[in-house]
């Protein structure tokens, strides 16, 4: 019996895939462990699609962390709403890291 010496590469996927879905998994994979991190992986969830437009986790010190919003009027929105938020992010990274969240009235740099 002949061995085939050609090798089928079942690590990979099967047929085309979206640059977007391949983009997702490198960021994910090259993402510092860090806690800001983390918390920005998990905003857009936590925070909902439309509140997460308008703000986004720019700093940690000591588990805090500074969260810029697009206008003052967004910053007191997310605080009113920050210990559901601290909840929901607790969920999704560590729980004991996160001390609280402080949100700022500076627009983020990206946008």
């Amino acid at each position: 019996m002949a061995t085939d010496r050609r090798r089928r590469r079942d690590d990979g996927p099967s047929g085309p895939v979206q640059l977007g879905e391949l983009l997702a998994e490198a960021s994910r994979e090259l993402a510092p462990p860090t806690l800001l991190a983390a918390v920005q992986a998990a905003w857009d969830e936590a925070a909902g699609p439309v509140a997460a437009a308008q703000a986004e986790p720019v700093s940690e010190r000591d588990g805090i962390i500074t969260v810029s919003c697009r206008s003052a009027v967004w910053a007191q929105e997310l605080e009113m709403l920050q210990d559901v938020l601290v909840a929901k992010l607790r969920a999704a990274v560590a729980p004991q890291s996160i001390a609280g969240l402080r949100f700022t009235a500076l627009p983020p740099a990206r946008r």
